[in-house]
């Protein structure tokens, strides 16, 4: 009898390390059941670091499935050249390349800027509205391919991870997501790095260079290396540092003068001169860059719950925004103007935290929309050294009054007007302090 439970027991020992055993697998691709159905799978590919390394990773890790990767050019320029090539030489089946510039400017950064949404006053958000529009043409590919799952390299203390799967849960909610970062024995890039050289993976970075980068037609962001402590000074007038212009010292002595023209909003001329969004952001990135426009050092609170520390380059974004602004000052009333001011900090708020797809955005787009009926004219700035310059405004819709904001002679506001109206607004005031000495 002893003999028959002994045995019994060593064969539910064996048969307790094998579950052990599955059920790790389980949780190394996410569970055994779904990684037995992966057989074809949609990366956001950048051909960087990351997305170089996880092609030959999911090819070790989802027996026989198929990669395909996807890369959407949203202004990153010669950073997709080549990449087909080196797609397919670390395992990819095919790569697409997916032109989505004009529809980031007019249906993802219009929309931000005529809100005048910043993360924490300095941040334009330049990778965070960028995501969406990635993961949106990843699900569409994915359906179109017939995918199980959609893959990035996001790191899991990263904000980007959020915004992608957000959109991805919006738009296929069935659909299937890896994460390698999160679940790889990969801890580092250094790791990655290794990782890459052990399969003859090439490289466009060094040891050395290792910042890590994000670009695209609004913006350029540093992280990493030296930058990961706030005690340090970034090296602006390092070469190879700063790419989209040079730091504020290294700026022409001589000033540029530029004239935005917007319409319900949204720019539409540069210098006179009629442009698409695209093209306009172009040349405003040459020109702010060329003057040291739109660089900003921020310690950040990420959606995950730390801090973090990076340098964008925003030449373009920045006058914009100024311009825009400006705009606003002299179009909108009081009211609108103060109420849209905490608009745009949520709207900031929900574009970082990767929530574009969201009912709340949009009927925040609706209102910012409404204000902008009126937003219409020409601003002129001074651009010098790192700063910009209010040099002129004017609209067809301006509020301003010069009968009734002068200090000179008028007959169109009755000073006098002006004593019971404080009389009336201070009413409360005046009641409590005569309360509070009652009391005393």
């Amino acid at each position: 009898m002893q003999i028959i439970l002994d045995l019994l027991y060593k064969r539910c020992i064996i048969k307790h390390n094998e579950t052990e055993t599955e059920k790790e697998k389980e949780e190394i691709l996410g569970g055994s059941i779904v990684a037995k159905q992966i057989k074809k799978i949609v990366l956001a590919y950048s051909g960087g670091l990351d997305t170089s390394v996880i092609i030959p990773w999911l090819k070790e890790n989802y027996e026989g499935c198929e990669v395909i990767a996807v890369a959407a050019d949203v202004g990153q320029g010669k950073e997709l050249d080549g990449l087909e090539e080196k797609a397919k030489k670390t395992g990819a089946s095919k790569l697409y390349i997916a032109d989505l510039k004009k529809t980031f400017v007019e249906d993802y950064i219009w929309p931000t800027l005529k809100a005048d949404a910043v993360y924490e006053n300095k941040y334009l958000l330049g990778t965070s509205f960028a995501r969406p529009i990635i993961a949106k043409r990843l699900v569409e590919i994915a359906k179109a391919e017939g995918a199980d799952a959609i893959c990035h390299g996001c790191t899991g203390k990263g904000n980007d991870q959020v915004r992608f799967e957000l959109t991805v849960k919006a738009l296929a909610p069935e659909m299937t997501i890896i994460a390698p970062w999160r679940i790889w024995n990969i801890k580092s890039r250094e790791e990655e790095i290794e990782y890459a050289e052990a399969r003859k993976i090439p490289l466009n970075i060094t040891r050395e260079t290792n910042y890590s980068k994000d670009k695209n037609l609004w913006h350029l962001s540093h992280e990493g290396m030296d930058l990961e402590d706030p005690a340090n000074e970034p090296k602006y007038n390092e070469p190879g540092f700063l790419e989209l212009g040079v730091s504020p010292e290294q700026a022409p002595e001589k000033p540029v003068y530029v004239t935005l023209s917007f319409e319900k909003g949204i720019p539409v001329k540069l210098n006179g001169e009629k442009t698409d969004g695209v093209s306009l952001i172009q040349k405003l990135n040459k020109l702010g860059g060329e003057n040291g426009i739109g660089i900003a050092d921020l310690v950040e609170n990420r959606l995950v719950g730390m801090k973090s520390r990076g340098v964008y380059e925003t030449p373009g974004g920045t006058i914009l925004y100024h311009a825009h602004n400006k705009l606003e000052e002299l179009c909108l009333d009081r009211d609108t103007y103060h109420y849209k001011q905490s608009v745009a900090l949520k709207f900031a708020e929900l574009v970082y935290y990767g929530q574009w797809f969201t009912p709340l955005r949009e009927a925040l787009s609706a209102f910012v929309d409404s204000t902008q009926q009126y937003v219409t004219g020409d601003v002129k700035l001074k651009l010098y050294k790192g700063n910009i310059v209010d040099a002129g405004v004017t609209s067809p819709y301006s509020l301003y009054d010069s009968e009734i904001a002068t200090f000179g002679e008028e007959e169109v506001y009755n000073q006098a007007d002006a004593t019971g109206f404080i009389n009336l607004f201070g009413l409360q005031a005046k009641v409590a302090a005569h309360a509070q000495k009652k009391n005393q």
